[in-house]
């Protein structure tokens, strides 16, 4: 167990069509691992699960390596893109193998922060069900912080929230073919 406690922790959601919602989690994960808080993150629908990873493809996931023991980043998903109209069983297996992992950090009491990033988009996709995810918001111990990224956060997990942050895409330079950059975006 970590020296440190959280007294209270907080429900957040970041949401939102613009970019920055997991730049927000793991900009909050590095300043509360700078407190000797302890982080555990489960990426959903990212990764690399039954394929060869690709040595750098996250920058997240080699700052994790460095700030351990206080940041620990679990990947869930097959690093390809998930079809919304038919997933493919795979990644509905995936995304309960993290709801299963979830459950068991956020109740295990190792953790002070646990974020679920773009768990939005597993219930948005019908990867995970909303009433998970809310039963799963209600029953958290007081004293961890939980934090739910990812687009098109269903309007009872928002309300159920204590901050939640859209982020809005005003200009970005994908729209001018710019892909996903090294250190930047990925």
């Amino acid at each position: 167990m970590s020296e440190k406690r959280l007294s209270q922790g907080m429900i957040q959601v970041y949401t939102g069509d613009g970019k920055g919602k997991t730049t927000a989690a793991l900009g909050l994960a590095c300043r509360a691992a700078g407190h000797g808080y302890k982080i555990f993150i489960i990426q959903f629908m990212k990764g690399n699960i039954g394929q060869r990873a690709t040595s750098g493809e996250y920058g997240e996931l080699e700052a994790a390596r460095r700030l351990a023991p206080y940041l620990t980043i679990r990947q869930m998903g097959r690093g390809c893109r998930v079809s919304r109209e038919n997933p493919d069983p795979e990644d509905v297996k995936l995304c309960q193998e993290a709801m299963d992992l979830a459950r068991g950090v956020i109740s295990g009491g190792e953790y002070d922060i646990v974020v679920l990033d773009e768990i939005n988009v597993a219930v948005d996709f019908g990867l995970v069900q909303k009433e998970e995810v809310l039963k799963l918001m209600d029953e958290r111990p007081a004293n961890v912080e939980l934090i739910l990224t990812g687009r098109h956060a269903a309007q009872e997990i928002i309300e159920r929230a204590d901050l939640v942050t859209e982020m809005v895409e005003i200009k970005h330079y994908y729209q001018r073919g710019i892909e996903s950059r090294k250190g930047i975006e990925k």
